[in-house]
């Protein structure tokens, strides 16, 4: 990743149900809501089973849909299949995982967090910021924090 920001934040898929109501708005269509996720938030974690079974021209589209800016992280799958070949997809390996990704729904304290953003900021390497429940308050909070901070 290459001049890229340091702190980004979004959950696990785009498409929560919940969102329907409050976070997109009345009437989007279906294969919009990826255009608008991406004017929220900076990034989206794909399940494996969701990113392997996606075909390549659905990717395509994904990657015109969506900034320069934001990131597609991959869960690992348990057989290899190519990922698109693109510098804004990132495979999230448990070692990968462990040094860049912040699990909102397990620690949700924001203190903890502006702590690991800090620590973060001394590496120069980015940090990515998720809630596998989707639970848009948390993500508000983080977004907020990320920007009070600078980042």
């Amino acid at each position: 990743m290459t001049s890229s920001p340091l702190v980004l934040v979004g959950a696990v898929g785009w498409q929560h149900p919940a969102w329907r109501k409050g976070f997109y708005p009345d009437g989007l269509p279906d294969d919009w809501m990826l255009s608008y996720y991406n004017t929220q938030f900076q990034t989206v974690y794909l399940p494996a089973s969701v990113w392997q079974a996606t075909p390549e021209a659905s990717w395509a589209q994904w990657l015109d849909d969506t900034r320069a800016a934001f990131y597609f992280v991959l869960e690992p799958a348990a057989a290899a299949p190519a990922k698109p070949a693109q510098e804004r997809v990132l495979l999230a390996t448990p070692a990968w995982e462990a040094r860049h990704i912040w699990w909102l729904d397990e620690t949700p304290d924001l203190r903890l967090l502006a702590q690991r953003i800090a620590q973060q900021a001394a590496t120069g390497e980015p940090l990515f910021v998720l809630s596998r429940s989707g639970n848009l308050g948390l993500l508000e909070q983080a977004n907020t924090l990320r920007q009070v901070m600078g980042y």
